[in-house]
């Protein structure tokens, strides 16, 4: 006599051991918790796929910097040719805004402030405090390389605005515009770290009349546009 071994028909008589050893109640329970955990997985990992396939358009960079010094061309009481004045360099912070066109291009507002002091360079006087307020629309280019660690991409950038810059007497605002580029480092999709350097130009023409000097006397400007760089570093956060 030979016995032949059936895997159907033993795994149906376990599963009806099995059942009968829950009773009836607690064979149904246990069967719908199989069947929720299964979807709740098969929908996890559905959320999951969907997640990490939606791009993200928003980005938010706020920093700190350090921006060089400006030295302004003078006329000083309209008599003759007047010594510079001098913007000192100073600590800069700011935020940045913007959206996205693509993985790879980009679009922000950004706001810079500068707290500095202004004199006339050969001249212990110092003019007082000033502010240098400047709101520029970014326009970015990243760069995804071969060869390059996937998270880190070198970009460069263009922006065109305006400057105000203010003491407690007087103060203009002018049209100014930058070039500069850096690096990002993303640590995930959402959070990274921003690196730039920027050559930031302002346009001075027309020519400004101001009480910048101390002592109640008038300086004109007279440059056609006057430069100052700016190094800053911040966080990257992506929505």
């Amino acid at each position: 006599m030979f016995w032949v071994h059936d895997p159907i028909s033993h795994a149906k008589a376990f599963r009806c051991l099995d059942f009968n050893r829950l009773g009836p109640s607690r064979g149904l329970l246990f069967a719908l918790m199989i069947t929720f955990c299964s979807g709740s997985l098969v929908s996890q990992d559905r959320s999951d796929e969907e997640s990490r396939a939606k791009p993200l358009r928003i980005d938010v960079s706020p920093f700190v910097g350090y921006r060089s010094s400006i030295y302004f061309p003078t006329v000083q009481n309209v008599q003759g040719q007047g010594p510079n004045v001098a913007f000192d360099a100073k600590p800069s912070y700011g935020l940045a805004v913007g959206r996205r066109l693509n993985e790879e291009d980009l679009i922000e507002i950004r706001w810079s402030r500068q707290k500095s002091n202004l004199h006339l360079q050969g001249s212990l006087t110092s003019g007082g405090s000033v502010v240098l307020d400047q709101i520029h629309g970014d326009f970015t280019h990243e760069y995804i390389l071969d060869g390059w660690p996937v998270r880190a991409r070198p970009f460069v950038t263009g922006s065109v605005g305006a400057t105000h810059i203010g003491g407690e007497n007087s103060g203009f605002t002018r049209f100014s515009f930058g070039l500069g580029g850096g690096i990002k480092i993303f640590f995930d999709r959402h959070l990274g770290l921003k690196m730039q350097a920027e050559w930031l130009p302002i346009v001075v023409n027309p020519e400004v009349v101001t009480v910048f000097c101390g002592g109640g006397c008038v300086v004109h400007l007279t440059a056609t546009a006057v430069s100052q760089g700016e190094a800053m570093i911040g966080p990257v956060f992506r929505f």
